[in-house]
């Protein structure tokens, strides 16, 4: 992959709250660690309204944008092309500003989730379960499209969210079989668990959790272990953390915008951590 020019080149993460976000710390991380001298990356917080004027007012020193909530489907229709994973979720949270001023719509949240399985040894299971049905529960769904080779059962709450996980799992030629949350501590016996809810959804299923759990992908980062993740390792099971998603999703980002590979993968962590420990 060719580089970019290294000075004076731009990214940012947009979204709203973004206030929050880790982005900028992993991304300048890869920045040091490449010696990108020249090269800025900033938080500004965005709505949906809002998005295509800002990306209308973006100079030719902008390489890329990282987009959160509740950007990541708005985008779309403001790309001059996106890639195959990011229309298959119909959600770009990759947006490559090339020199010519196109603007290329990737996802890079699925081969994130890809990798952070396989950077814990999760190649290939026969069946995974998944709490909770919204934007990131696709994801994982196309995440599991590449690794899991039987049914993923969702644990939904409501019967129109059951709908679209359905749907979703026809649409990736996944097998998906819904169950209500009420019965979500049966999840945690499946070989692969993912869970993508908000903060505190599923503390109440810590007591739940059995004497030898398999795997634990918990796709938050902060607050951090969460009560589930806690338990898990606990019981000697391993566990897979939001952190190590943010940080496999932004070493492709870094990739894409920079032309640089590979991008630091323990620079970045090795920030994350620092700044996670610092709140």
């Amino acid at each position: 992959m060719t580089s970019r020019a290294v000075d004076g080149r731009r990214a940012a993460v947009l979204g709203s709250p973004i206030a929050h976000s880790l982005s900028p710390v992993l991304h300048r991380a890869a920045y040091d660690a490449l010696g990108l001298t020249g090269w800025s990356y900033d938080s500004f917080d965005v709505d949906e309204a809002a998005l295509p004027g800002f990306l209308d007012r973006l100079g030719p020193e902008w390489a890329g944008l990282s987009l959160t909530m509740p950007l990541k489907r708005a985008v779309i229709a403001l790309a001059d092309e996106i890639s195959e994973t990011a229309a298959a979720v119909d959600a770009v949270n990759t947006l490559v500003l090339t020199e010519d001023g196109r603007r290329i719509g990737d996802n890079t949240d699925i081969p994130g989730m890809v990798a952070a399985l396989r950077e814990h040894g999760i190649e290939q299971v026969d069946s995974a379960a998944i709490l909770g049905a919204g934007a990131t529960a696709s994801s994982a769904l196309a995440a599991l499209a590449r690794v899991c080779t039987g049914e993923v059962v969702a644990y939904v709450r409501s019967a129109a969210r059951a709908a679209e996980m359905r749907q979703w799992g026809e649409r990736l030629d996944v097998e998906v079989r819904t169950a209500d949350w009420a019965d979500a501590a049966e999840a945690l016996r499946a070989p692969l668990v993912i869970a993508t809810t908000p903060a505190g959804t599923t503390d109440a299923l810590a007591t739940a959790v059995p004497e030898r759990p398999a795997t634990l992908f918990d796709v938050l980062y902060d607050p951090w272990p969460t009560e589930l993740a806690a338990r898990w390792s606990m019981f000697g099971g391993a566990v897979v953390s939001g952190l190590d998603l943010l940080v496999h999703q932004a070493v492709l980002q870094v990739e894409r915008m920079t032309g640089r590979a590979p991008a630091p993968v323990e620079a970045m962590r090795r920030a994350g951590e620092r700044a996670l420990a610092a709140r």
